[in-house]
């Protein structure tokens, strides 16, 4: 019987291996990233997962040998194609990596295509029950190509999604501009439409594996939560960007970036799990679509001691995660919300309808529960 629930553990999948995505329009300059990440330490271990070998060009020197339908680089790292579906990839690379039919890796790495809605790629990841359990999601990082950067944001809504819903911002080719207001200004318009990003510079030598890699709620090093570091909610009032995003001025109305609303919700009183419950489930079914992403820590009154982690992509959430304990000494709710074709207003009347918080002429709790769209037994928060 021992030896049965030995080899049991044996089988069970290991703990879930941090997943990138490497994103940002036609030209930015992912195939140079990536060269440069496969070539540091950290990146070891890693599996790159690419639309066609064709279009990335990996640099041949990194390439060791040919496996089957793989790349073995001499960095250690792997490198196949997405054939066809993604869902049916990462399968079958974690079929062939517990079978022993290729080198273990610890890290994924996606690269998307230049024209990607990073979007579809996070929900495989954090709706797919299988693959839920196997990755964690690290982060997104998008590239914006600062000489074209702005035209780009003006006439693609896909690169002005690429970085709302980025976690790492990388300006390449800055060293290409010869006059550095364009770069102030393309700067402050990244940090206006997302101001909880980190904005590093590739031409600065910024952009390293340190500072891209292990962005997500974990501190490898401590294997604790590192949640100032992963919301980043004094960025949001550092720049006064509580209503910020509502007062666009007149000639930014034909932008795209004048679609999207960057804020934090913040309080000090816990909630219970059910009013949670109902925000969450009636901001995904009202507006779902329009919700870039949504990452926060939240006071629940039952275990104060205790909080939950939520994060979302656009109508998906991810399943909440309770923490022993609060990681850092602020113990109050922040919830960072990026949005887009929606009023920041419209949030705020449902999180304090369902935290409780009277306000004149609004919905309150009892209002919203009655509502049909009200979570029943065994939401979210279960």
């Amino acid at each position: 019987m021992g030896e049965d629930r030995d080899a049991f553990h044996r089988r069970k999948p290991p703990a879930p291996f941090p997943l990138s995505i490497v994103t940002g329009f036609l030209g930015a300059g992912k195939t140079s990233l990536l060269n440069r990440l496969l070539r540091d330490p950290l990146a070891a271990s890693t599996l790159v997962i690419i639309n066609e070998f064709g279009e990335i060009g990996l640099d041949h020197l990194l390439v060791e040998r040919l496996d089957g339908d793989m790349l073995v680089m001499t960095s250690g790292c792997l490198c196949c194609t997405i054939r066809g579906d993604l869902i049916a990839t990462l399968e079958d690379i974690l079929r062939r990596r517990d079978n022993g039919r290729i080198a273990p890796f610890d890290r994924v790495i996606i690269e998307t295509t230049g024209l990607a809605d990073p979007a579809p790629v996070l929900h495989t990841v954090m709706a797919h029950p299988y693959l839920a359990l196997r990755f964690h999601l690290d982060g997104v990082i998008t590239l914006v190509d600062a000489v074209n950067g702005s035209a780009t944001l003006d006439t693609h809504a896909e690169a002005v999604k690429q970085a709302a819903m980025a976690d790492r911002l990388v300006l390449s080719k800055t060293d290409l501009l010869a006059e550095a207001g364009i770069l102030r200004d393309l700067r402050a318009r990244l940090a206006k439409l997302n101001p909880g990003a980190v904005l590093l510079d590739a031409a600065q030598g910024q952009a390293t594996a340190v500072a891209l890699l292990n962005a997500g709620i974990y501190d490898p090093d401590r294997k604790i939560p590192d949640v100032r570091r992963w919301l980043n909610a004094e960025a949001f009032a550092a720049r006064g960007a509580h209503g910020s995003q509502g007062h666009v001025h007149a000639h930014d109305v034909n932008r795209h970036d004048a679609r999207i609303r960057a804020f934090c919700l913040r309080h000090e009183v816990p909630v219970s799990a059910a009013s949670l419950d109902l925000f969450m489930a009636l901001l995904r079914d009202a507006h779902g679509l329009n919700l870039l992403r949504v990452k926060g820590i939240v006071a629940l009154a039952d275990d104060p001691s205790a909080p939950v982690i939520i994060q979302a992509v656009q109508h998906v959430f991810h399943a909440p995660l309770r923490l022993s304990a609060w990681p850092d000494g602020d113990h109050t709710t922040r919830i960072v919300v990026i949005l887009q074709d929606m009023e920041q207003a419209f949030v705020e009347t449902l999180w304090k309808a369902a935290a409780g918080v009277p306000s004149t002429d609004c919905p309150d709790l009892a209002a919203f529960t009655k509502s049909p769209l009200a979570p029943r037994k065994g939401g979210l928060l279960g």
